[in-house]
Parts: C-alpha cells; sequence; structure tokens
C-alpha cells in the first residue's frame, strides 16, 4: 500500500505507475515523472537529491534517455520508485516532490523515431472493405497471411489535449478544400525503448526486450482526402496531419496480469508470425462531445503486438529507441464496439445520435476522448479538440 492519500480505486494506484513529463505551473523546465492518483511525482528532483538511482537518466527533459537503457534498469527504477511510494519512512523526504497534476502541464513524453500503423482488427477490416468494396470479398487476399501496416508522419505525433487543426487537401479531381468527413481511429500504441541493428529481425519471443510501455493513440484520419489518394501507395496526407497519444506510458511490468488469449488464426501464419497468442485485455472506451458512443475491445484483434514488431523487422529494419508502432483501429463485431466513426456511421449513411443532434463525422470545436482500462489499471486517456482549417 502506498502512504499517498486517495490512491486506490484511481486507476493510477501503486501497481500502475505510468511514466511521462510534466512542467510545473511557473516552471518552464520540463522534467521527468510517474503518476501517483492525482499526483505526479518529480523524478528529476528524486534523483537529484539521491532517492533514486537511476544513472542520470531520469534527469533529462524527456524519458529518452531512460528508454534506451533496457528491461533491468527500467526495472530497477520501478522497484527504487515503488520504496520511495510505500516505505512511511521515505515519506518526509518524497512528499514535498508531489505535484498535484492541476499545477502541471503534459508534454509529449519522448522523442518519437519513427511511427508506424497496422491494420489488425479483423472485425475492422471486414467493416471497411464492406462500406468501401460492397460485393467483394470484405478482406484482400493478404490480410490473413501478414500484419499490414503503413509508415506514418513521427513529426505530427502529438501529446493528449493538444488541439487539432482540420486538415484541407485534395477531395477528387480539381476539389481543394478542408476535410469533409474528418475521423477518428481509436488505437493502442507501443513504445519501444531498446533499438535492434540494420539487418537484424527481432522475434516475437523479445517483445518485452525491446518495448517499454503503451499508451492510448488517435489515429485522426481525413476520409475525403485519404479515398482520393491512397490508391495505389495507402495512406498518405489523410493521416499525416495529426497522431495523438497519452501524456503518461504504462509500463508493459504494470500489465503483467492483463494478457489473455488472442483469436485463433486460420489459415496458419509463417514460421516467423507464430507467437503464443497473447493479447492485452483492454476495454476501450470512445467518448464524442462528452457521450459515450463505442466500447472497443483490445483482445480481439487478429494481429498481436508481438506479431506486429516481429513483422515489422524481419526484413531488417532496425528499431530505435522512440519508434511508435501503432495496432491499427480497435474494432469489435458489434457496432457498438468499433473504433471509427466510419464505421459507427457506416460512411454517413445511419448518423449517431448526439444528445439532440445526428452527426456521422467531427465538426470543428468537438472534442473526443479515448479512454481504456484493464482491471485496476487505467490507462492515461487521449483527447483531442478539432479546430477550424485554415483559411
Amino acid at each position: 500500500m502506498t502512504w499517498v492519500p486517495d490512491t486506490a480505486g484511481s486507476g493510477f494506484a501503486i501497481d500502475h505507475l505510468p511514466m511521462g513529463v510534466v512542467v510545473p505551473a511557473g516552471d518552464n523546465r520540463p522534467r521527468c515523472a510517474v503518476r501517483i492518483g492525482d499526483f505526479a511525482l518529480d523524478l528529476d528532483a528524486a534523483e537529484a537529491a539521491e532517492l533514486i538511482l537511476a544513472a542520470g537518466s531520469l534527469r533529462e527533459p524527456n524519458l529518452d534517455t531512460f528508454l534506451a537503457m533496457g528491461p533491468a534498469h527500467w526495472s530497477a527504477v520501478r522497484s527504487g520508485i515503488t520504496e520511495l511510494l510505500t516505505e512511511e519512512s521515505k515519506r518526509s523526504v518524497v512528499e514535498p516532490l508531489l505535484i498535484p497534476l492541476a499545477d502541471v502541464t503534459t508534454r509529449l513524453a519522448w522523442t518519437v523515431a519513427d511511427y508506424v500503423d497496422f491494420y489488425s482488427s479483423e472485425h475492422h477490416a471486414s467493416n471497411v472493405g464492406q462500406i468501401f468494396r460492397p460485393g467483394q470479398p470484405a478482406l484482400p487476399p493478404n490480410w490473413k497471411h501478414l500484419p499490414i501496416g503503413y509508415h506514418g508522419r513521427a513529426g505530427t505525433v502529438v501529446v493528449s489535449d493538444t488541439p487539432v487543426v482540420r486538415p484541407s487537401g485534395q477531395r477528387a479531381a480539381g476539389d481543394f478544400g478542408p476535410c469533409r468527413r474528418l475521423d477518428i481511429e481509436a488505437e493502442v500504441g507501443f513504445v519501444v525503448g531498446v533499438g535492434s541493428s540494420m539487418g537484424e529481425s527481432v522475434p516475437w519471443q523479445r517483445f518485452s526486450e525491446h518495448v517499454f510501455g503503451v499508451v492510448l493513440l488517435n489515429d485522426w484520419s481525413a476520409r475525403d482526402i485519404q479515398a482520393w489518394e491512397y490508391q495505389p501507395l495507402g495512406p498518405f496526407l489523410g493521416k499525416s496531419f495529426a497522431t495523438s497519444v497519452s501524456a503518461w506510458i504504462t509500463p508493459l511490468a504494470a500489465l503483467e496480469s492483463a494478457w489473455t488469449a488472442a483469436p485463433v488464426q486460420d489459415p496458419a501464419v509463417l514460421p516467423y508470425l507464430a507467437d503464443d497468442r497473447r493479447a492485452l485485455g483492454l476495454e476501450i472506451s470512445v467518448e464524442w462531445n462528452g457521450f459515450e458512443v463505442s466500447r472497443p475491445p483490445f483482445a480481439s484483434m487478429y494481429w498481436t503486438p508481438a506479431q506486429q514488431l516481429a513483422h515489422l523487422t524481419v526484413n531488417g529494419a532496425s528499431l530505435r529507441t522512440g519508434d511508435l508502432f501503432a495496432s491499427g483501429t480497435v474494432s469489435g463485431p458489434a457496432r457498438a464496439e468499433v473504433g471509427s466513426f466510419l464505421e459507427l456511421s457506416w460512411n454517413g449513411s445511419e448518423p449517431v445520435e448526439l444528445g439532440d443532434q445526428k452527426r456521422s463525422f467531427l465538426d470543428d470545436g468537438d472534442t473526443v476522448t479515448i479512454r481504456a482500462r484493464a482491471g485496476s489499471i487505467e490507462i492515461a486517456p487521449v483527447s483531442g479538440k478539432i479546430l477550424p482549417a485554415q483559411s
């Protein structure tokens, strides 16, 4: 039990300890921190006071150095933080380093090196196929043989609560203007700590040796721009304008009890993808202007995070500290379990009731918040508000 007050049942108790970067009010200097309840523990100050040993990695302006140091270091630091927050004898020196969350702003916790987004929900892929290719097979022929993905833009990954400007672009031949069908994609992101050498493939068994933790992710999507541009090379400007992530990274160490059985794969996959079929049992919720509209189940994903990492590197592509790879839109079998408004409104043909309104896609001023829980653990939410397109 922790001596920090009011943490029980908060989703951010001593069994969680997500890490991030905060800037206290009146101070322009970002510092590494860990969340406990409604407080941020200043890890920069804790290491400076030699309350925790972290080889200087927590005295940096973000988590990059810490992430690069690997699982043994992550575990030792986590144990040290747990000791500080549970031993009553430490309270007098640690308590002054707790800052109320109301008195800090959060920053993107790490430098995103590369960003890859997958397409790993069979339900989502089938829905999209039915919407855009009626009368044809819902899944492309390669879909059950490899985790399909695309490379996104690392420079437009932003921390939760960063406003998102409506993108403009080509919507059809000779038609340029603001996106009219702005959408979300509710996803789970994985933050890589330990890199790999070019030419080296990383097998699925080494997932936890390279991945530090989990964030929620919203891969905002301009569906009209995307529909016009994506043939034949896939997503580009319809995706690259913004991707939002949680402010706090949940360590894999906090999710050890959250693993469950992943769906059976048929046909059998190639040996490098033949993993142990473990999925994270995250229960996701999507809120649109405060109304809960969907509850996507992450455990239903056809391709697992370990398979995604194995496929990402099987050609010898290197990992770098700070790489981010995302699950792709999380959708379950029911309409109330989908992770995009494209599916929720069936491409606008079946608008959704939001209070006294009926809506299909995002209007200026709308706010979307994605949340998730795994037992007592609440993954830090990701939220964003839509601002008008630039004139």
